[in-house]
């Protein structure tokens, strides 16, 4: 199979001013939940590439991504810029090892995201086989303003179609809103106010967390649950927190 293959815009959604989906049409290898590949478009006689995690389950039609326009950004603002019908290329190699696969058994998975870096919690939520694993599904969602919470609607179907096995916890840093805990994930977890929000305690011998986002956040809830006793989760090492940053 080549490195690219062409792929063709069916659909995009724009969730505000700079967060945008895209559904996109492509052959592409088969690949698990959690997983990412990448996107291109050529750009001054260069190929301009990023990687992006697929939001869409296995099983979908399409194949669905989410990204935020970064104004500094080389393929971001052009990705912005598609239309149903244009025409990018993507890689049909996935890649990634935030799956399922890889994290051992537990009562619980918490799914830990910051902004986009909620589109592989969201193809793995959406994924039938997910729900064999773990009794519970707790996600924390953390953005920087409310109107940053792309999938609303669709996490609170899961939610009301799930009420006894999904957890939904939603985080905004930057303003106060209803139904929303304010601040940033670590400091939420250590002071035990997401627990209180999910009515589960997070503990080495029940709970599997999944991490994934910006590299501070990431660094700091590390820290946090390595604190009440979770610890890596190596392939030589089984332990409780798995990660992935999102840049």
């Amino acid at each position: 199979m080549s490195t690219w293959v062409q792929g063709r815009v069916v659909e995009r959604i724009d969730w505000n001013d700079k967060l945008f989906s895209l559904k996109v049409e492509a052959e592409v290898q088969p690949f698990v939940a959690g997983q990412f590949t990448k996107l291109a478009l050529e750009q001054g006689g260069e190929r301009v590439q990023r990687a992006y995690s697929f939001v869409n389950p296995p099983e979908a039609e399409y194949l669905e991504f989410l990204a935020v326009s970064v104004e500094e950004g080389q393929l971001s603002p052009r990705l912005q810029d598609l239309q149903e019908g244009d025409n990018l290329m993507v890689s049909p190699r996935p890649s990634g090892f935030l799956t399922l696969d890889e994290v051992p058994a537990g009562r619980e998975l918490w799914m830990f995201a910051t902004g986009t870096a909620v589109g592989p919690f969201l193809s793995i939520l959406g994924s039938p086989d997910c729900w064999d694993r773990y009794e519970t599904y707790v996600l924390v969602y953390a953005v920087r303003y409310e109107r940053d919470l792309a999938y609303l609607e669709q996490i609170k179907a899961l939610a009301a179609e799930r009420p006894e096995r999904f957890r939904f916890v939603p985080v905004v840093s930057r303003e106060a809103v209803d139904g929303a805990l304010q601040g940033r994930i670590p400091e939420l977890l250590s002071s035990g106010a997401i627990q209180e929000a999910a009515g589960i305690p997070i503990a080495p011998a029940r709970s599997q967390t999944l991490i994934c986002g910006n590299p501070d956040m990431i660094r700091d809830t590390l820290a946090v649950l390595e604190g009440m006793g979770l610890r890596k989760n190596l392939r030589r090492t089984p332990g409780q927190i798995t990660m992935e940053k999102y840049w």
